[in-house]
């Protein structure tokens, strides 16, 4: 069972990477929030990874924390309706703080934002996995650091925005932009601004 991989990433697609180890080229399934946090092209990245194996088809999806890859595998193993492509599409638009955030407070309006996902969809996700955010390892503390930068200045960041009228959505979005631009010690404050003027 493969549990990460690193080398050089050579290729990044819509929801892919291919990464180079050792002569052979993998491609990884990956959300965009990911995506926004590798290094450009030519540079080593490393992704944690999940497999799906089946009879005629063998797919690795990868994210930049544990905390991430055993999210998405919570989705699809606990919640039914739940593919990897619409756990990948969930990923994709909304950060997993937001995602956690929406979850524990059942705001399945939120939820239902994600392309792909109805109401009985979100209302099944909030069902599923509401109790046990927070209180498992799969569903770590939020103040995790990620790539070196804690979630806190980053959740804060968004709640302000949202506090301004921003949809949280919206909100989420604009921060991992402004977050994916300052860098990873960027802080609350700054982030906003950042947000408020691009």
């Amino acid at each position: 069972m493969l549990v990460y991989i690193e080398g050089k990433l050579v290729e990044v697609g819509l929801l892919h990477v291919v990464v180079h180890v050792n002569g052979f080229g993998y491609r990884v399934n990956t959300p965009i929030t990911t995506i926004e946090k590798l290094p450009p092209v030519g540079n080593v990245a490393k992704l944690y990874l999940s497999e799906r194996i089946r009879e005629d088809q063998h797919e690795i999806y990868g994210f930049c924390t544990k905390n991430e890859c055993e999210f998405f595998e919570t989705l699809i193993n606990r919640v039914s309706g739940i593919g990897p492509k619409i756990a990948l599409t969930i990923m994709s638009r909304l950060s997993i703080g937001t995602l956690k955030s929406a979850i524990a407070s059942r705001d399945t309006t939120l939820l239902s934002q994600c392309h792909g996902i109805g109401k009985k969809t979100a209302e099944r996700i909030v069902v599923e996995l509401a109790d046990k955010i927070g209180t498992t390892s799969v569903l770590a503390d939020t103040r995790e650091i990620t790539n070196g930068q804690q979630a806190a200045p980053f959740q804060d960041a968004i709640s302000a925005l949202v506090s301004l009228g921003y949809k949280p959505a919206e909100a989420d979005k604009a921060i991992r932009h402004a977050s994916a631009t300052l860098g990873e010690s960027a802080s609350a404050e700054e982030l906003i601004k950042y947000a408020l003027h691009s």
